[in-house]
Order: C-alpha cells, then sequence, then structure tokens
C-alpha cells in the first residue's frame, strides 16, 4: 500500500509536469524562419567557417541577440578582437545563455536560455581578456541590434522676466545640461546690459537654454517655463517693469510653434489669461559675466520666480 501511494504520488508529479510543459513551451511557429544554412548551425549544432561570419570584425555599440527567439543575449562592451575566426566575448547577458556538455565529451556548448538555439563554445584559460574567458559565437546564431543614435543636445530660448531667476530655476531642472542668460529680440547687435534697460533696442531678457532631448523634451522644458512665472502679466514679471521684461518665448521650427500655441490653450481653458509673446528666434546675444549664474554665486534665491504647477 505504500509503494502503491508512492508510485501514483510521482504519476500525479509527471501528469502535472506534462500540462505544464504543454502550456508554457512555444511552438515552432513562435519562433523566427531559419534558412537551411541557419538551421544547420542553429539546430543541428553545425559550424560556420572561421572569419566567414558577418559579426566577426563588427564592434559597433549594440545588443546581439538570438536569430531563432530574439532574446538578448551579448552586450557590445563584452565583445574583443581574438583572431580566432568568430565573434568574440568575455561575458554574457545575466541569465541569457546555458552551458552543456557537448557532444564530443569534452568541450562546452553554449545555447540560448530562452529557446536553447546552439550559439557556440565557450573557453578559458587562454588570457585574451582580464577575464579570461572566450564565448566562441556563430554570427548565423545572432542579430545585432545597433545602439539608438545619441541625440544631440538643444536650445531652447525663454524670456520671464528677470533673467537671474528664470536661469537659476532652469539651470536646477533635470535633463538641462546649461542656462546663459542673455538678450534676444531687438535690433541693435551686441547690446549690452545698459542699452537694453533704456527700453529703446526691442531686446528682452532671456535665458539661453541647451538641453538633453533624451532626458527632457521641448513640451516640458515650455511646461515648466510656464509654471516658474506669471505669463498673464503685461508689463514686465513681479516688480520688475518695463519691455525688456516682458514674456516671450522664441521658437527656432514650426514643431516648436506648435507646442507654445497649444500649451497657451490649455492654459487658457484654464482661466489664464496669458499675454506671453510667441516669437521666432533671433540672434541670442550672451549678457555680461556678472549677470551668469547670479543666484548661485550669491548663494540666494529667486525673488520674484516660484514654481507653480499649472498642468
Amino acid at each position: 500500500m505504500h509503494n502503491f501511494a508512492k508510485i501514483l504520488a510521482l504519476l500525479i508529479s509527471i501528469f502535472i509536469f506534462i500540462i505544464y510543459s504543454g502550456e508554457t513551451a512555444l511552438a515552432e511557429s513562435d519562433y523566427n524562419q531559419l534558412s537551411n544554412e541557419e538551421e544547420r548551425i542553429i539546430l543541428h549544432k553545425g559550424t560556420e567557417a572561421p572569419f566567414s561570419g558577418e559579426y566577426n570584425n563588427l564592434f559597433a555599440k549594440g545588443v546581439y541577440h538570438c536569430k531563432r527567439c530574439n532574446a538578448a543575449l551579448y552586450n557590445s562592451d563584452d565583445k574583443f578582437k581574438s583572431g580566432c575566426g568568430w565573434p568574440s566575448f568575455d561575458d554574457e547577458i545575466k541569465g541569457a545563455i546555458k552551458r552543456q556538455t557537448d557532444a564530443d565529451g569534452r568541450r562546452t556548448e553554449i545555447v540560448c536560455a530562452n529557446c536553447g538555439a546552439h550559439l557556440g563554445h565557450i573557453f578559458s584559460g587562454e588570457q585574451l581578456t582580464d577575464k579570461n574567458i572566450r564565448h566562441c559565437i556563430n554570427s548565423t546564431s545572432m542579430i545585432f541590434v545597433p545602439a539608438a543614435a545619441p541625440l544631440h543636445p538643444q536650445k531652447a530660448y525663454f524670456a520671464g522676466g528677470c533673467f537671474w531667476g528664470v536661469e537659476y530655476l532652469f539651470e536646477h531642472k533635470t535633463g538641462v545640461l546649461e542656462a546663459v542668460s542673455g538678450y534676444m529680440g531687438g535690433s541693435l547687435e551686441e547690446p549690452t546690459y545698459r542699452d537694453v534697460i533704456s527700453g529703446t533696442t526691442g531686446h528682452l531678457e532671456t535665458v539661453a537654454i541647451t538641453y538633453d532631448p533624451a532626458t527632457v523634451s521641448y513640451e516640458d522644458l515650455a511646461k515648466f517655463f510656464f509654471e516658474i512665472h506669471d505669463p498673464t502679466q503685461a508689463n514686465g514679471q513681479g516688480p520688475d517693469v518695463g519691455s525688456q521684461y516682458l514674456s516671450a518665448i522664441f521658437y527656432k521650427n514650426d514643431e516648436e510653434k506648435k507646442i507654445l500655441h497649444e500649451l497657451i490653450d490649455k492654459l487658457r481653458a484654464k482661466g489664464y489669461d496669458v499675454v506671453s509673446k510667441v516669437l521666432p528666434a533671433e540672434t541670442f546675444w550672451p549678457a555680461e559675466t556678472y549677470h551668469q549664474n547670479y543666484y548661485d554665486r550669491k548663494k540666494q534665491r529667486p525673488y520674484c520666480h516660484i514654481y507653480q504647477k499649472k498642468f
């Protein structure tokens, strides 16, 4: 009776395993279609000729994926020149591969941990890198996905009263690389602070923002601008009154112009009587050195610019 119970429990376990495996196993149709040569290597554990693979001499930034199931296998940072004739790596993406004894009983075979596709073999003790290991992989077993091209820093121009406060708040915003106080919108070339405060040149105190578009968008910066000053004040900003202190955004292209008008429409729908001007960008003239990083140098905070959520 005791043996019967043990046998019954074992049969139930096997039955549950079969059901579970049937539910989770991927069908062949779920994998990428392979050519005859790819099947020879990936499914039947063949090897491509040395120095023939398309990735043998490729050292671009990116990630190598399994050609059968697209699982990520290797980062380009771990690839090195071994001279063996096949792509070589000294590390894998954690959990991406499985090691098993090769059919020859001597070597260690590498397969994709996700689908079991044959990748190549692993060797150690060759002293080729500090990690002292070489994953010797068939190009045919992989798909290389290049890293996305980095986005170049972009410029944005905002005028919202005294540039000291606008500069300070933007410089402390995530994604902003630099904020420079200056002048834009007037007719006089190379204006000085004395020229601008006379109110005769047409310039506005403007801050030039250099930002990382991969971290913060132009729309987010524009929203932030509307939230750090009063876009409904028509004669300046706070106690700073005069034409050089008017609220304006200088756009560089039609896309920025569209974003600005959409944001202004949203604010007006919320009850804000926005008077900020939307103007095409012109030549930006940096202000004198003593105006740059004013509040940081003085270890003070702006007195007429505070953050107030509006969106």
